[in-house]
């Protein structure tokens, strides 16, 4: 991924994996960062086994994304001005935009404006020992 951006001149503002949770990662980077974040449901790229495991369960496939931990991926932002060059890149998923702090933290529920505030609900290492 270093050498991707590197190539498309982009220098994420903050970072972190989302080994925990992406929404207990999310609120990290609210907390550290001091600003909101809206992320879009339909945006989150899920597995097609992932999806039918959560539904045969019975559960939400959207929050089991966004609480599930163990994913190893990295969540990263960029100035604004550096959206359009990852905008269309294969190798990156654009789930979601900065807002003002009092604004909140909220996913924006699938075909709809309905905004499901974000909790984490994740791995903490500091409770989970």
């Amino acid at each position: 991924i270093k050498k991707t951006l590197e190539e498309l001149g982009v220098k994420p503002t903050s970072m972190i994996d989302v080994s925990d949770g992406l929404s207990s990662e999310i609120l990290h980077l609210s907390d550290q960062s001091k600003v909101g974040f809206r992320l879009y449901e339909e945006k989150i790229p899920m597995d097609s086994l992932t999806i039918s495991t959560a539904e045969e369960l019975n559960l939400n496939p959207a929050m089991c994304a966004m609480n599930g931990g163990e994913d190893y991926e990295l969540l990263f932002t960029v100035a604004p001005e550096d959206f359009e060059k990852i905008r269309n890149h294969p190798d990156f998923s654009i789930i979601g935009h900065a807002v003002e702090a009092d604004q909140g933290n909220y996913l924006v529920a699938r075909g709809s404006n309905e905004l499901i505030a974000l909790n984490a609900q994740g791995w903490d290492a500091f409770l989970n020992k």
